[in-house]
């Protein structure tokens, strides 16, 4: 059995019966507490990282994206109750944090403003732990603006890529299926010929021949999605058609 396993339970255990009331013995509340101790004292004697306790690991993990100077994190955790911590323990343990399931590396886009904001605080005296917390909420800030940015980015680039094709499909050019301006179904050109392709109110797609002089657009067939029309127009775009 581990030793620092059964000597991390049972000086737990025998704090907790020291006490002379059995009221505070049996209390439910108490118990819990007790648990919760024990718990987190096993967590600490069967982690390799044995100059960590509690307080220590909160921090230094909350911290681990924010890019808080070495130096600094380490000097604070110092003051903390437990062995000297090196900068190299630091360095290490916040390398572990974001190797674990869920945790993400430091965003280097946002390192220049974390910094600039942890040295505006450490100078105006704001202790460590509050600086985590202010950093923290503006990584959240910054992460939810560079996220709505994107976004819009993304919705610009979608509508330059459906102007282009709707201006190569305008030109006479084969193009890929594309929205035009105003309508809600696609178009395309295969082999010099114009598609539509609009969905029905059964939920399947009618495929139209287009564009035909002196006629309106023929159906051409019934698919239950845009890809197997799209397979099936590869081989009807090169078949002889009828003369409309």
């Amino acid at each position: 059995m581990d030793s620092n396993r059964l000597y991390a339970v049972s000086s737990k255990l025998s704090d907790y019966v020291r006490s002379p009331s059995l009221r505070h013995i049996r209390d439910p509340h108490n118990i819990q507490k007790l648990a919760r101790e024990i718990v987190e004292s096993l967590d600490r004697a069967s982690s390799i990282w044995q100059k960590w306790d509690g307080s220590r690991e909160q921090l230094a993990k909350l911290a681990a994206p924010c890019w808080i100077p070495v130096e600094d994190l380490t000097a604070f955790l110092n003051r903390l109750p437990g062995p000297m911590l090196t900068a190299t323990d630091v360095d290490q343990r916040l390398g572990a944090f974001w190797e674990e399931p869920w945790e993400k590396y430091p965003d280097e886009n946002l390192k220049a403003g974390c910094l600039a904001l942890y040295e505006a605080e450490k100078a105006q005296g704001t202790e460590l732990p509050a600086i985590v917390g202010a950093i923290q909420e503006y990584i959240e800030a910054e992460e939810e603006r560079l996220r709505r940015e994107r976004e819009v980015a993304y919705r610009q680039f979608k509508e330059e890529e459906r102007v282009r094709r709707e201006q190569r499909y305008l030109s006479g050019a084969d193009s890929s299926w594309t929205q035009l301006q105003g309508s809600e179904d696609f178009f395309c050109r295969r082999n010099g010929r114009a598609y539509r392709i609009a969905r029905s109110k059964d939920h399947k797609w009618n495929l139209h021949r287009t564009e035909i002089p002196d006629n309106s657009d023929v159906l051409v067939g019934t698919y239950l999605g845009r890809r197997e029309a799209t397979k099936a127009l590869e081989k009807i775009a090169y078949e002889p058609e009828p003369r409309w």
